[in-house]
């Protein structure tokens, strides 16, 4: 189960997936799912930390996107804004929930996520 405000996925960006995943697996023995050709999430069993990696065809120079779970996205949003931060990709679905994005004061990029109820 997912808590609330705390780092629940870590998302990395790709040049190739076939090469991550055969790097990931013989190194760390990760497990992978595939979501389509420009995405694969992996889970590593013994930490519990869970994330994925997303092709992209432009240079990679922040390479991890931290993300957070919390059941009230709206909610979190205000909070966010309120705090100064500022959401640089709206909420938006993806295969098991939705997400948004966001800098904070200083810039770094964060995202926080949430199921989507059935």
């Amino acid at each position: 189960m997912a808590t609330n405000n705390h780092i629940n996925y870590i998302e990395f960006k790709a040049k190739d997936l076939g090469a991550i995943k055969a790097f990931y697996s013989s190194v760390f023995a990760w497990e992978f799912t595939d979501y389509g050709p420009s995405y694969i999430s992996f889970e590593e069993k013994n930490s519990g930390i869970a994330g994925g990696f997303e092709v992209s065809d432009q240079p990679i120079t922040n390479g991890a996107l931290i993300v957070l779970f919390h059941d009230d996205l709206e909610a979190v949003i205000k909070k966010i804004e309120a705090a100064g931060g500022i959401i640089t990709i709206p909420v938006f679905s993806f295969p098991g929930g939705k997400r948004f994005h966001f800098t904070d004061p200083s810039g770094n990029e964060l995202a926080i996520w949430t199921t989507i109820e059935e």
